[in-house]
């Protein structure tokens, strides 16, 4: 594929100059608990949604599921030194919920809780600094089987998991994120229902939204009650939303997507508000009842760091005028209120996933945060891509994902020179693991992992990111 920001090819004089980052700058790469630490019913971890839906026949390309995923359960040493030739400065993991606290109430599993104190101790026994977040999308089943993220209680139950791990781990990991992008757990797991728990309810997403965010200011009290010291932050994935023209109709549909994005949790978290028109979008959706007083205190309980996933940019359109009309109940939509918008392609390079590539918008994204909501540190916490990815001669030379890394790391420095506070950036991923329901079918990693064998082969992107971290920037080639 062709990429006009992609390095140049060898031999060719690059005119680009070096580009140093700030001293300090935490480079790290990111995995979650699901997508790669298998042992799915070892040491006392009980199922989570995700084991469900994925046994589930029909939601996961081939069958696929996370039971032994990259065996990262038994592997945790040479990962973690994997982590250590790669020179990563810090390592983005996620606690498995189920592992730690089985059922999702009740005492802490002391088995669970020491495989991350195995991890923890190995990381900074590298010279890693562990970057701790406690939910990534794997609700215990039992939690979700009395109602889920659209009820009320398991915001209680997020903050007394939040307690059992902070007082486990707490004197040991400094940063803290609370939950991972939680528009995919309450609008794809509740409203499109292509993610696990599999529910297609725009009421139950707009719930599930409100109770994920409800869950996160409560856990950040319960963290700086168990550690006064943490740096607790959340992260949200976020996209620029452009309308494909001018014209009024297409400006207000890029206004609607983006209240469903990004304001929906932005407001909340940092300004403790919902949008007006967005909640007069989903007018027809919730009466917003379970908006409880006291609720957006909670939510936008100060933090000390925000992160920010980024991996592509939405373009939209008004509904087709032509088009038959579909009422708001149809076909089960992750855009609950707005189903009508259509998403329009550019024509553009795309990822394997068909994602559009489009570098600018991160620069874009970093800004709007600084600019309109807060001066907090900011930290990308995912950026990367998918591929198809081929084994010649035991190396895989995966040159688009290079050349991605390459153009949104050019543009995190640009969105420095700008004024935003960017502290680090986060590889998405460390290695190749499940990708939820395209399960083993995309690859995302700067490892290669051969499921059958579990042998890891660090990709060109790979040690090309490691010479990043060596010199803190970019050099032209």
């Amino acid at each position: 594929m062709s990429n006009p920001a992609s390095p140049p090819a060898v031999g060719v004089v690059d005119d680009r100059p070096p580009l140093t980052f700030p001293p300090g700058f935490l480079w790290g790469a990111a995995t979650a608990a699901y997508q790669i630490e298998g042992a799915a019913a070892e040491g006392g971890r009980t199922p989570s949604i995700w084991d469900t839906f994925s046994h589930t026949p029909g939601r996961v390309v081939e069958g696929h599921t996370g039971d032994v995923a990259c065996d990262h359960y038994h592997r945790l040493g040479s990962d973690v030194a994997l982590m250590a030739e790669l020179g990563l400065k810090s390592y983005r993991f996620s606690v498995s919920w189920p592992r730690v606290q089985p059922g999702g109430t009740g005492p802490a599993n002391a088995e669970g809780l020491d495989f991350y104190r195995r991890l923890v101790d190995e990381l900074l026994g590298h010279g890693i600094e562990p970057w701790l977040t406690l939910y990534h999308w794997d609700l215990p089943q039992p939690l979700e089987d009395v109602g889920g993220w659209p009820a009320r209680d398991t915001a209680a139950r997020f903050a007394d998991y939040a307690t059992l791990v902070a007082d486990a781990l707490g004197d040991r990991v400094r940063y803290w994120t609370t939950l991972n992008e939680p528009w995919c757990s309450a609008f794809l797991g509740y409203g499109s229902g292509v993610h696990a728990p599999g529910r297609s309810d725009g009421a139950d997403a707009v719930r599930a939204g409100h109770h994920l965010m409800l869950g996160h200011g409560l856990a950040v009290q319960a963290l700086r009650a168990a550690r006064p010291t943490a740096e607790v932050g959340v992260t949200v994935n976020l996209y620029p939303v452009t309308p494909a023209s001018e014209a009024p109709a297409d400006v207000d549909a890029a206004r609607r997507i983006d209240g469903l994005a990004n304001r929906f949790f932005l407001d909340p978290l940092l300004r403790g508000s919902y949008p007006a028109d967005l909640m007069a979008d989903l007018a027809k959706v919730t009466d917003f009842g379970h908006v409880r007083d006291g609720d957006l205190a909670t939510i936008s309980t100060p933090l000390d760091v925000v992160g920010v996933n980024y991996y592509s940019r939405h373009v939209v359109a008004a509904p087709d005028p032509d088009a038959e009309p579909e009422p708001y109940w149809r076909a089960p939509s992750c855009w609950p209120g707005s189903e009508d918008v259509r998403f329009v392609t550019r024509g553009v390079p795309v990822t394997d996933m068909n994602w559009e590539i489009d570098a600018p918008g991160l620069v874009e994204t970093l800004r709007r945060v600084h600019e309109e909501y807060t001066d907090l540190p900011l930290y990308v916490t995912e950026n990367g891509s998918a591929f198809v990815d081929e084994v010649v001669d035991g190396q895989v030379d995966d040159a688009d994902r290079l050349a991605y890394f390459d153009a949104h790391l050019r543009a995190a420095h640009e969105a420095i020179e700008a004024g935003v506070p960017l502290r680090g950036y986060f590889a998405w991923s460390l290695m190749d693991n499940f990708e939820w329901a395209w399960g083993y079918t995309k690859r995302f990693g700067m490892v290669h992992v051969d499921y059958d064998s579990q042998v890891r082969i660090p990709k060109s992107s790979a040690r090309w990111y490691a010479e990043v971290i060596r010199r803190n920037g970019l050099a032209a080639q």
